[in-house]
């Protein structure tokens, strides 16, 4: 399973039904989140950007997509964002596969201002 992590920010709207009527939001997003094949890891408040952050495990981008798209769809966030996250196995692999895929970067043959 793949990990990721959720941010979202609420509408004023929504906090205002959450002040009402106080609640964990984490057991809403179980259920959909177990559908899609994944598994919720751990949820907080917080404050800045994003009002709740989670630690989701999907089977796939497909399914991590799907739940982002269905939390977006509902009305109550200002912002959601899903973010890939790798373990750090996964990144040294992927910094071996990055030194050995061939990219070239551009390189500046003339001096600048020429």
């Amino acid at each position: 399973m793949a990990s990721y992590l959720l941010q979202v920010g609420y509408t004023p709207e929504a906090w205002a039904a959450m002040i009402h009527n106080p609640q964990d939001r984490s057991a809403a997003i179980k259920a959909p989140v177990e559908k899609l094949g994944g598994r919720v890891e751990r949820v907080w408040l917080s404050f800045g950007d994003y009002d709740t952050i989670a630690l989701i495990d999907m089977p796939d981008s497909v399914s991590a997509a799907a739940f982002s798209m269905a939390v977006a769809a509902g009305g109550a966030c200002r912002a959601v964002r899903t973010t890939p996250l790798l373990s750090s196995s996964e990144g040294l692999d992927a910094l071996k596969k990055a030194a050995t895929c061939g990219y070239k970067p551009i390189t500046q043959t003339a001096k600048a201002g020429h």
